[in-house]
């Protein structure tokens, strides 16, 4: 699906729908625009459940005032105005009510964006706007004053946060990004000291050893269009339960000894269909098509390890919150979590962009399961379904730990039965 081929009314459906189903916003709240070529916005309607829009509900606003839809338009139209006004290069408006970024706009904080290296370039700049009455003139005036100064993504003080972008796509990776960049830095800071990164380290994430010499592929097999499809589902499935976000995770799956396909870099992760995966053969790149920054790294796997046949790195935000916190990731919490995960190794960051064969060197039948500081959880399997299962029991049991906090201290599984597990499943 190409979103930007999209009308704008089914956009803000599109939107709204990973918006509210997304969990960042309630049936009552929320609301988004878009700016038109001929000045008029198009906007969510006021009062109607954001569950069950539709693009017939959606309303658009002439320049003159006239409004165009069955509904009344939404009641925070003047701040949208009003961040229009002040910014010319803005064009959509994402605004919603993310119980993270809440929690943030009512302690007065605004969240870490240098927890992982894209999301301080995904997010912009960050600022906050004070309160002021919903719906009214006095708040359009100070989110509008807050975004005049530059800045892309403003947290607005006890009631959530509006996002800005050139399409509306953007506004809302925005919108996302920093609400998993919220949630992340809550669960982290839980776990102890939390790490960041430099900006000399997030430069890093500027290599350009994923522009690879280009080849064109005479023929598509069977066995490769089989394994697009199931790539691309197994995606949209993580995208779906939480595990990547429309900006963050990479999955490829080896085609042969000499070739591999992998997701494209800077591509909306629940838009990626079979077409738009990349094929990489001998170290040349499908031509038309971008491979994923971390290519070099899931060749270094497959090269060293020849039962691999996946790999996903993907930002799942709890097990992301152990790559970012200074503890370990225990998995010794269930029998399915240790059979799975085995011990799971952190790596020092910047390892997977200056030494993809020393990362490789560390994933093994014995860690088929990784964490690249400050930036994800890396997981392998025989087949896709397993590294995904891996992916899934890895972010259930970062949660589990997690959230054990409030009741008690964690009691592992003992060393005689963890012998046993061994001994029975992993001989």
């Amino acid at each position: 699906m190409k979103f930007d081929f999209l009308s704008p009314r089914q956009q803000l459906v599109e939107i709204m729908n990973r918006i509210y189903y997304g969990g960042m916003t309630t049936l009552s709240g929320g609301n988004l625009s878009i700016l038109d070529e001929d000045g008029s916005i198009w906007i969510t309607p006021s009062a109607v459940d954001k569950g069950k829009l539709t693009p017939h509900d959606m309303i658009r606003v002439h320049p003159d005032g006239t409004l165009e839809g069955p509904h009344i338009p939404s009641s925070e139209l003047p701040f949208h105005r009003a961040i229009y006004r002040q910014r010319p290069d803005v064009r959509a408006i994402v605004h919603a009510h993310s119980p993270a970024l809440v929690s943030f706009s009512i302690v007065r904080r605004i969240p870490d964006t240098n927890l992982i290296p894209q999301a301080s370039r995904v997010c912009g700049k960050v600022g906050y706007a004070v309160y002021a009455l919903p719906g009214s003139e006095a708040l359009g005036e100070s989110i509008a004053a807050a975004f005049a100064e530059g800045y892309d993504a403003v947290l607005l003080e006890n009631h959530g946060v509006a996002t800005s972008g050139t399409t509306l796509l953007e506004a809302f990776q925005r919108l996302e990004t920093l609400d998993f960049c919220a949630r992340t830095q809550m669960y982290a800071q839980g776990l102890g000291q939390v790490s960041t990164l430099s900006d000399v380290q997030i430069s890093r994430f500027d290599h350009r050893e994923y522009i690879l010499p280009e080849f064109s592929p005479t023929a598509h097999s069977s066995r490769e269009r089989e394994l697009r499809e199931q790539l691309a589902d197994i995606v949209g499935r993580a995208c779906q339960r939480h595990l990547m976000i429309s900006t963050e995770g990479v999955a490829s799956a080896r085609l042969d000894d000499n070739q591999f396909l992998i997701t494209p870099t800077g591509f909306d992760r629940p838009s990626i269909d079979h077409e738009t995966i990349v094929l990489i053969q001998d170290g040349q790149r499908e031509a038309g098509k971008m491979p994923s920054r971390s290519v070099r790294l899931h060749e270094a796997i497959y090269r060293q390890h020849p039962a691999v046949q996946c790999v996903i790195t993907a930002q799942a935000p709890y097990v992301t919150a152990y790559a970012v916190a200074e503890k370990s990731f225990d998995t010794k919490t269930i029998p399915e979590s240790y059979i799975m995960l085995l011990d799971v190794p952190k790596i020092p960051f910047g390892k997977q962009y200056s030494e993809p064969q020393t990362v490789a060197r560390i994933v093994s039948a014995g860690s088929p399961v990784v964490l690249l500081q400050n930036d994800c959880v890396l997981t392998t399997g025989s087949s896709i379904l397993q590294a995904f299962d891996r992916l899934e029991v890895a972010e259930f049991t970062a949660r589990s730990l997690i959230e054990t906090a409030s009741i008690g201290a964690l009691v592992p599984i003992g060393e005689d039965e963890i012998a046993a597990l061994k001994t029975r499943f992993l001989s």
